[in-house]
């Protein structure tokens, strides 16, 4: 199966603007996020997905491919929907967050190999085990609960599954975590990412402000693969600053 990892990139960010430029290790924060990509074996080719002339050109001047979308975008994965639908000989399209530039090239990978090892599936996406209270508890944080069989059950900002017996009681481990984080980065069989695209938001994805309940709701199964931790995504200046401090240190894995 062919594989194409598309990341969605915009200047606008409420929280921290002209994100993907930032610039303090000597090269902008989209092109970490393509050296990231870059570690994972399963991925034939990794596009950026902009609608802003400043990212494609920072993207382009580094090696890398750009594709310009529209600006009225309302989430990521419609941006990625948009390339998506150019690319007619792939098979799977993995939806990875422009930025988190240090996602491991494995987790990558599992997302590919979930959708191929079940073929009845069309979506797949990841978590780690919650072993933070304070994670556990904060809505910007979401959980989700899974079946025996790794299929999601749901996703929510409130801490779910519910604790009615303090798990204290039996100590906090990844084995036995307070539940399961989520993970934003998707991986999709093309036709149903471009199906999906079409369908408006459900009244639960509304609720919760999660588009993957819209797939839920719908009765469509997502396959949750379980990585040992998560990757730190950069959403504020302090993000940012401890990003360049790792860095610095040697402590980001290069491309």
């Amino acid at each position: 199966m062919k594989t194409v990892g598309i990341i969605p990139a915009r200047y606008a960010s409420t929280r921290l603007p002209g994100k993907p430029l930032l610039s303090e290790t000597g090269r902008p924060l989209i092109v970490h996020v393509l050296d990231a990509a870059a570690r994972a074996r399963r991925l034939d080719q990794v596009i950026v997905a902009t609608d802003d002339l400043r990212i494609a050109q920072a993207v382009t001047d580094h090696g890398g491919r750009a594709v310009l979308t529209r600006s009225d975008h309302p989430t990521g994965s419609d941006r990625v929907a948009e390339v998506a639908a150019q690319l007619t000989e792939v098979d799977l399209i993995v939806n990875l967050q422009g930025d988190e530039p240090e996602v491991a090239g494995a987790s990558i990978d599992l997302l590919v190999d979930l959708l191929a090892d079940h073929p009845e599936v069309p979506m797949a996406t990841l978590a780690a085990p919650i072993v933070d209270r304070a994670v556990y508890d904060d809505p910007s944080c979401v959980k989700v609960v899974r079946a025996a069989n790794g299929r999601a059950l749901y996703f929510s900002r409130a801490p779910i599954p519910h604790h009615r017996d303090a798990p204290s009681l039996r100590g906090v481990t990844p084995e036995h975590p307070w539940g399961l984080l989520h993970i934003g980065i998707y991986a999709y069989r093309r036709e149903f990412l471009l199906g999906l695209a079409q369908v408006p938001p459900s009244p639960l994805e509304e609720t919760e402000k999660l588009e993957q309940l819209r797939v839920l709701e719908a009765g469509h199964p997502i396959l949750v693969g379980v990585v040992p931790e998560r990757s730190v995504g950069i959403d504020t200046p302090e993000d940012y600053r401890r990003f360049v401090e790792r860095w610095r240190a040697g402590r980001v894995q290069a491309a």
